[in-house]
């Protein structure tokens, strides 16, 4: 849980460092090279002839970039630059970067020395040093700021839910409010043993017993589940640890190990706390990031591609139908996360409230339905669900980030009422604009295959099975294969 993050968090920031350093030097290179300095000078700082021509100086700088990038690197890896990078105040991570930039100057002083780098000018040397230091601390002081302003905001929380009521849970909250940047919020307590009445523990509500955990999974969304229990309690927590399994929460056990069919257990600890950790989704910390990049990539570059087709679909649908030009409706994201998802109107003003009556989820994909929904479409809105135009706006809660660009499709509240306890795990992913259901045939499949193809995307997940369902929703959407 907590050491995968800050493992995570601490190989971006060395890949910070990285570019920052490298684009001091490059800035170091160009000063020496505009200014002159060589000439300007040479009275002062007693330099090498440099000789040859611009291309043989650049390359030689460009073997001494490698030597200096890998020493300081190493200087603040001696700094303890990286391991405090969660709780330390700026000013000791300062404090770290002044430090390693110090070991810099010598180290790299002495292997140019060494390596006899005469070609190297002295004042180069001496740029590179203060536009170094001065990056890495601007690099510092953005990802500090950054991780402060995502917390404020109330973004990058994990809502935990602790079963246990003893003082290890108790020590165990106060832990995670000691450390506010571990990114946890206990939302509420579990009651292991009914037979006492205890309603708080630690200032956090008990809000039920371990027969109410299916009912909260629905009416509150959690994260993760911490089951902080004596030993001797452990084995009557079977049936709770397969609630969660099917409902996709990451579960966390202080000790012993549990026969999970789907979860996929990882050993972890906070604190000093052992935990074992089971996840229903097989996704690093890296696969999340790269996933969340290409999701500001693409949902970017297509806002600003589309963008005639936003205007000419908003034109059509004003002038052919009365009421908005956008329909927005209450879905269900990542564990239960309520959020407004938009999409071009295509129906009728409250035609939502006819169709969503109904009583079992299969006849949500029967002819008879289909051609319900048919008589609520106007002519516009069926050319643009023919081609999945009326989707477009959900780029827009892609880059929000309520929304991927491949995940299960987001569903309204009143549809996830009646789905059968095993079809929740689908909400363990963050939902997404298609998926395997969007190429395979969309309304022609009935809804048990539906959330049987979201599961089979969970448990089989890679970014190159995200690459490959982006390019084949592309023929998908142009053939408009299943869309009526």
């Amino acid at each position: 849980m907590l050491k995968e993050r800050d493992r995570f968090l601490k190989e971006v920031a060395f890949l910070l460092d990285i570019l920052f350093l490298t684009a001091a030097y490059i800035l170091s290179y160009g000063l020496r090279e505009l200014l002159d300095v060589n000439l300007k000078l040479s009275r002062l700082i007693p330099e090498a002839e440099v000789t040859g021509t611009p291309l043989s100086t650049f390359h030689q700088y460009a073997l001494a970039y490698f030597l200096g990038i890998f020493i300081w690197i190493l200087a603040l890896v001696f700094s303890r630059s990286y391991k405090f990078l969660r709780i330390e105040p700026y000013y000791r991570a300062a404090a770290r970067v002044i430090n390693s930039s110090v070991l810099m100057f010598f180290g790299y002083g002495t292997a140019l020395f060494v390596l006899k780098a005469a070609y190297l000018s002295r004042l180069f040397f001496f740029i590179f040093i203060i536009t170094g230091t001065l990056a890495l601390l601007i690099n510092r002081a953005l990802v500090i700021a950054a991780l402060r302003k995502i917390h404020e905001q109330g973004y990058n929380w994990r809502h935990i839910l602790v079963v246990g009521t003893g003082n290890r849970a108790a020590q165990f909250i106060t832990k995670v409010r000691q450390n506010p940047d571990w990114g946890l919020k206990v939302i509420g307590i579990i009651n292991d043993d009914e037979q006492r009445d205890i309603k708080e523990v630690n200032g956090v509500k008990v809000i039920g017993s371990l027969k109410d955990l299916l009912d909260i999974f629905h009416r509150v969304p959690v994260d993760q589940v911490v089951f902080v229990l004596p030993r001797s309690r452990l084995n009557q927590i079977q049936e709770a640890l397969h609630v969660c399994e099917v409902e996709g929460k990451e579960t966390s056990i202080a000790i012993d190990l549990y026969d999970m069919k789907i979860a996929r257990s990882v050993i972890t600890e906070i604190d000093g706390i052992p935990l074992l950790s089971y996840n229903t989704v097989r996704i690093s910390e890296w696969q999340l990031f790269v996933k969340r990049a290409i999701d500001i990539f693409i949902s970017s570059v297509a806002i600003f591609l589309l963008s005639p087709v936003y205007v000419a679909a908003a034109a059509a649908i004003k002038l052919t139908s009365p009421g908005p030009v956008f329909f927005k409706q209450e879905r269900l994201g990542l564990h239960g996360r309520k959020f407004k998802l938009l999409k071009f109107r295509t129906m009728r003003i409250d035609a939502d409230k006819h169709l969503s009556q109904v009583n079992d989820l299969a006849e949500m994909t029967t002819p008879q339905f289909k051609n319900k929904k048919l008589r609520y479409i106007t002519p516009v809105g069926r050319v643009l669900r023919k081609f999945s135009i009326d989707e477009f706006p959900q780029f827009f809660n892609v880059l929000a980030g309520d929304m991927s660009i491949v995940g299960p499709r987001p569903t309204v509240p009143c549809e996830v009422e009646k789905y059968e306890v095993w079809q929740r795990r689908r909400f363990s992913m963050k939902p997404g604009i298609t998926c395997l259901w969007q190429i395979s045939g969309r309304n022609e499949i009935d809804h048990n295959g539906w959330m049987k193809l979201d599961l089979e995307y969970i448990d089989n997940f890679s970014l190159w099975l995200d690459i490959s369902i982006i390019f084949k929703t592309i023929p998908a959407v142009v053939f408009g294969k299943g869309a009526y």
